[in-house]
């Protein structure tokens, strides 16, 4: 009786291991998937002005939309990323600068950029003004250029001054010619 109790209580045993190191061997799985798929969250243009001096110098991840014109100098390029509050200048050397295909404006929604780099409130280099040296950079969504979409409404009223403005045109002609008989 004593040996077959001892020999259930090894075989429970051995299963209680078996579950054990399962369940060891998919938590470290699990980690170190989660591990690989976290990513630091980009800082805010509001956050950065706000907070600008605990800030400065500070390695910083910055997302948003280039807007403007990108501007070329010798061996580095200046662009203004826009987050939806604020824009930040952004400052690069011309060899990281990514392929861009659509810089935001009236007609054109621009590509959404990620930047690493050092964030400056006065940068030294610069003449003192804030913005962020970039040291990586790249395209995290394309950008597309606006479908302007017109009412129907605004359709007719556009017709109906067209035409207003024709007639009252011809009318003007008309009583000048008469004046002048």
């Amino acid at each position: 009786m004593i040996k077959i109790s001892k020999i259930k209580m090894h075989i429970k045993i051995q299963k209680f291991l078996k579950n054990f190191a399962f369940w060891i061997v998919i938590l470290i799985f699990t980690f170190c998937i989660l591990n690989f798929n976290c990513y630091a969250q980009p800082i805010s243009s509001k956050e950065l002005l706000e907070n600008a001096q605990e800030y400065d110098g500070k390695r910083i991840i910055y997302q948003g939309e280039i807007i403007g014109e990108v501007i070329e100098r010798k061996d580095s390029v200046w662009l203004n990323l826009l987050d939806g509050d604020f824009a930040i200048g952004i400052f690069l050397k011309k060899d990281i600068l990514p392929q861009i295909k659509f810089i935001g404006g009236y007609k054109a929604k621009g590509d959404l950029l990620e930047v690493e780099g050092i964030f400056h409130a006065h940068c030294s280099e610069h003449k003192g003004e804030l913005d962020i040296h970039a040291e990586k950079i790249r395209i995290v969504k394309e950008g597309f250029l606006k479908e302007e979409k017109i009412s129907f409404l605004r359709k007719i009223w556009i017709k109906y001054l067209s035409l207003s403005s024709f007639i009252i045109f011809i009318c003007i002609i008309l009583r000048n010619f008469w004046k002048r008989k």
